[in-house]
């Protein structure tokens, strides 16, 4: 059993385009997890992600935060408490768009890199 706080992981901090946007491995492959990976995200306000696609498909949970998601050529707002199922192959992207930062936690199968 692994029990943590975010803030005690080393956050990987991400150049252009999400400049400024962090990602840490909450629960991953060295912690013995062998189906699941899971993730935590912070987006500054301002701050999107790549728009991108790949096979896996993920979960999102909005922690904390106001954004948008990025889903077949609109923008659909995501504030804190959404959840979002993202299936693979189809192209998504996230964007922080109040005046805190965007947390949220995004799940994926073991297998794909995890950051």
């Amino acid at each position: 059993m692994k029990i943590c706080n975010f803030s005690d992981i080393e956050p990987k901090v991400f150049p252009e385009p999400a400049k400024g946007a962090k990602g840490r491995v909450l629960i991953g492959k060295e912690d013995g997890a062998e189906n699941f990976c899971m993730r935590l995200f912070e987006l500054p306000p301002g701050t999107t992600t790549p728009r991108h696609t790949h096979a896996w498909e993920h979960e999102i949970f909005i922690h904390a935060g106001q954004g948008e998601v990025y889903r077949e050529g609109t923008w659909t707002s995501v504030p804190s408490g959404s959840a979002v199922f993202i299936p693979g192959e189809e192209e998504h992207q996230f964007r922080c768009t109040g005046e805190e930062p965007l947390f949220f936690v995004c799940l994926i199968p073991a297998g794909p890199p995890e950051l």
